[in-house]
């Protein structure tokens, strides 16, 4: 065999081989921190010139003010990761390959989809007036923790699942409910800027 055939062939089965991989690769792990450290700024950008007449200006009766979206991501965050620990938590799920085949790349395209709108499950809702400070400051520490999880984890996340509410994500493995942080983050991030274009919002 000619040595750039050998070369291509043994790349092939690598891949093949990679596949059902259970641990983070480095570009896997590369990826979500960009992504958590990139919705991260964003979020905090488009908060940062808000007055506090902004802050509480809801575009409607049935649409979330800043600091209702702000909430959501900061309960969700907590939430989502609480997922993933559920999912290390308890033992590998022998048939993971099959159960996730395909979510990620299924997470990576509806959740920044915003034509698509869904009712956030009862426990995210924001319902607790937390004031501007206290969610910025509990917002910066959850994301903190999130990113040295992810710089730290080398256990076998994909094997370990644990299930959506939701049954159109059915199961997820704890590599999926991680890289759900920075596109649920960045999908509301769309929302914050839809409430900032919005005819009545004080500038």
């Amino acid at each position: 065999m000619k040595p750039y055939i050998a070369l291509c062939a043994l790349g092939f089965f690598s891949s093949l081989l990679s596949a059902g991989e259970p641990t983070l690769t480095a570009e896997e792990r590369a990826k979500m921190i960009k992504l958590l450290r990139e919705s991260q700024a964003q979020f905090l950008e488009l908060v940062r010139d808000v007055g506090e007449a902004g802050w509480n200006y809801k575009p409607g009766p049935d649409r979330w003010s800043v600091a209702e979206v702000a909430e959501h991501i900061l309960l969700t965050e907590g939430s989502l990761f609480g997922r993933a620990e559920q999912a290390l938590a308890a033992p590998p799920n022998p048939d993971w390959e099959s159960k996730t085949a395909g979510k990620t790349e299924f997470i990576e395209r509806v959740m920044p989809d915003r034509s698509r709108k869904a009712q956030a499950p009862e426990s995210v809702q924001p319902r607790s007036g937390l004031s501007r400070a206290e969610v910025l400051r509990r917002f910066q520490e959850a994301r903190a923790r999130t990113i040295a999880f992810v710089e730290k984890i080398d256990r076998p996340v994909k094997a370990h699942t644990a299930e959506h509410p939701f049954p159109v994500f059915g199961t997820l493995n704890a590599h999926q409910w991680l890289i759900y942080i920075p596109l649920h983050n960045s999908r509301h991030n769309q929302q914050i800027e839809e409430v900032k274009a919005s005819a009545g919002f004080p500038r």
